[in-house]
């Protein structure tokens, strides 16, 4: 019996069925129906075979090592760029952005099919590795012809507020060789563009080569946001209580130092403790939970959450980077989160808002000549706007590069959510003590 289900499986008109059905389906999937002109070749490759598609090796000869290796190498190279594009693709935590509800040396899966996986806008790439090549600096890893407009096919399910999102970085298309970490339009509102040019080397990314942030998405299009004494309001309500959100501190002590034991207890990394002797003050970022530990603490005499009042300068590093706008990350808003097909009137006023939208991601001629705004040539006081738009923030509240800072995330730019932790490494420790096993498989709230 189990001979012959064998050999039923190895069956070549089984095996072309097989095949045949799974990209049939694949290809309404992507819907690309001209790729259905791939049938005459898998149809000849299981059933006519005239052609050696397998060119590397020879039919009818037995294997060497060197060919299963070739094939392995191969098979596993299509299926794990197929797995990646289509269904999951692993991440790895870089920042402190979203502590503590992710950590540092968390690595984690993003699912692509949870909100549709997106099409590459630069098809043809060097496998495995993001927008540079390994082993060099600069070297792009991507051709930047053929470019494909943003398709997303069929997921499962939509954005939702509060979700974990992984997406490229809005501000991302325009790279500063010398200072990646840094977004080159903020470089350019301080130092001035002409300086940065001159002194620097300046790249261009397209959507998907840019670099990966995760934050949560804190507002869905339609949302009216604002941020008062640091606290979120979402559509005038406060935002709900998920993940482990903190905020940066300061704490007093009557001279004495906490014991660093109460630290490693609590899970604060070393990295984040910040200690001035003189004062006998730390500078911590803590949890709700973290905090009521402090406040029983004997040599504490007080503590008090940080709040950025100085809003004097603040126009050049916080969204819309306008100094009609008064914001700092800890009062911030309202704004709006724009919706694909919604309306809105434009003025002079409220332009840096959705200047960026209109210009850049949505691709439009936008000018402003005196008090008019022309948008394609024409002068307009109404836009409505082509994507989706999403306001993301790290729960990391005061160590966070996010929405309060660039603005608005676009539809095509995200990437997928986060599922899962599957393996979480404390990079201030050895082996084997270094493995956060209580992290290990667990869920992304």
């Amino acid at each position: 019996m189990y001979q012959k289900i064998k050999e039923f499986l190895k069956n070549k008109y089984f095996r072309f069925a097989t095949t045949t059905l799974i990209f049939i389906l694949w290809v309404i999937w992507i819907g690309n129906y001209w790729l259905l002109l791939g049938l005459p070749i898998i149809f000849d490759h299981y059933i006519t075979q005239k052609v050696n598609w397998t060119f590397w090796k020879k039919r009818g000869q037995k294997k060497s090592v060197l060919i299963e290796w070739v094939d392995a190498i191969i098979f596993a190279v299509v299926a794990a760029t197929l797995i990646r594009m289509f269904f999951i693709e692993a991440y790895t935590i870089p920042t402190s952005s979203m502590e503590k509800s992710l950590l540092v040396g968390d690595y984690l899966f993003v699912s692509k099919v949870a909100y549709g996986p997106k099409m590459p806008n630069t098809p043809i790439s060097f496998p495995f590795v993001h927008h540079t090549l390994p082993f060099t600096k600069n070297t792009k890893s991507f051709i930047e012809w053929p470019r494909w407009p943003y398709k997303r096919i069929a997921g499962f399910g939509t954005i939702k507020r509060n979700d974990v999102v992984v997406f490229n970085f809005p501000e991302g298309d325009t790279v500063v060789l010398q200072d990646q970490n840094s977004s080159y339009y903020t470089l350019a509102r301080i130092y001035g563009r002409d300086y940065i040019r001159k002194n620097f080397d300046i790249i261009y990314r397209p959507v998907d080569k840019r670099e990966n942030y995760i934050k949560r998405c804190v507002g869905v299009p339609g949302d009216t946001l604002q941020v008062i004494h640091g606290q979120l309001f979402v559509n005038g309500k406060e935002q709900i209580k998920i993940g482990k959100r903190q905020y940066t501190y300061s704490i007093k002590t009557s001279g004495t130092t906490i014991n660093p034991i109460r630290f490693e207890e609590m899970g604060i990394a070393r990295a984040d403790v910040n200690y001035n002797a003189q004062e006998s003050i730390y500078t911590i970022p803590l949890t709700e939970e973290m905090l009521e530990r402090f406040k029983t603490f004997s040599n504490v005499l007080e503590i008090k959450r940080f709040e950025n009042t100085d809003s004097s300068l603040m126009w050049k590093l916080i969204f819309p980077h306008d100094p009609r706008f008064t914001w700092t990350e800890d009062n911030f808003g309202p704004i709006w989160v724009p919706k694909k097909g919604e309306t809105v009137s434009l003025t002079l006023d409220n332009l840096p808002l959705y200047e960026r939208i209109i210009d850049v991601y949505e691709n439009n001629d936008l000018r402003v000549e005196g008090n008019s705004i022309y948008i394609n040539g024409a002068l307009t006081s109404t836009y409505t706007f082509k994507m989706n738009y999403y306001f993301m923030m790290g729960d990391n509240r005061h160590n966070s590069a996010d929405s309060r800072f660039w603005g608005f995330v676009p539809e095509d730019h995200v990437v997928g959510k986060a599922s899962f932790v599957w393996l979480s490494i404390d990079k201030e420790k050895s082996f084997p003590a270094n493995i956060r096993f209580s992290r290990m498989f667990r869920a992304i709230e």
